[in-house]
């Protein structure tokens, strides 16, 4: 991680504190053996996983005092992991996983000060059949539809690690693609609801998108 340049931060949730290192902006760029190239990951979309989104604060605010326990979670395109380290030091059951080749180093690093044991990570895409995770009773995810192709990718694989039984909380910032993917999610047999969250006043700006809630 030379090259780069850091933010320590530390976010509140009520009593808990977590510890995060993340990028110092988004011009931060560090990619010498072209990893990241060659996973058709440009220059400007390089650092997008390495700072904290307002919807990554929105989610983990929300899962706080979610009912977790006896749950196998799964969060989906983890960038720096908020809610990954937030449910770990509440001891949930958690994996994390992300496409960009960075991740992982931030992962163990921010678990590293959080003083809290390791947190299961995967590298992996949204393509079927890619990984050895398994399924899950809950999967989680901020700020994931970026593009129209990622409405059916995200559904696919939400869908082959989801257990029989499962539920899926998603935030997503206004991006105009939540309909489309609750048509898809109800293919597989999920119910839907999107709501706003109760209050935000943890973010600078008003938050525009929703979360979305499914349950099959």
């Amino acid at each position: 991680m030379t090259n780069l340049r850091y933010c320590y931060q530390t976010i509140e949730f009520e009593e808990t504190d977590i510890h995060l290192c993340t990028l110092r902006d988004r011009q931060q760029f560090y990619d010498p053996l072209g990893r990241a190239e060659e996973l058709g990951i440009s220059s400007a979309q390089w650092p997008l996983f390495g700072v904290i989104w307002p919807s990554s604060m929105v989610l983990a605010h929300f899962l706080f005092d979610y009912q977790t326990s006896n749950k196998r979670i799964l969060e989906i395109g983890c960038g720096m992991a908020l809610s990954s380290l937030l449910l770990n030091k509440q001891h949930a059951d958690i994996t994390a996983t992300d496409y960009h080749p960075e991740a992982e180093k931030f992962l163990l690093r921010n678990t590293q000060l959080n003083q809290d044991k390791p947190i299961a990570y995967q590298r992996t895409n949204w393509l079927g059949g890619c990984d050895s995770l398994g399924l899950f009773d809950l999967l989680i995810g901020s700020d994931l539809l970026y593009e129209d192709p990622h409405i059916d990718l995200l559904a696919d694989f939400i869908a082959a690690h989801a257990e029989p039984k499962c539920e899926v909380i998603l935030v997503d910032p206004g991006r105009g693609r939540k309909n489309k993917l609750s048509e898809k999610m109800r293919s597989f047999g999920f119910e839907s609801e999107h709501h706003k969250p109760l209050q935000t006043k943890y973010l600078e700006q008003e938050f525009k998108g929703h979360i979305l809630n499914f349950k099959r």
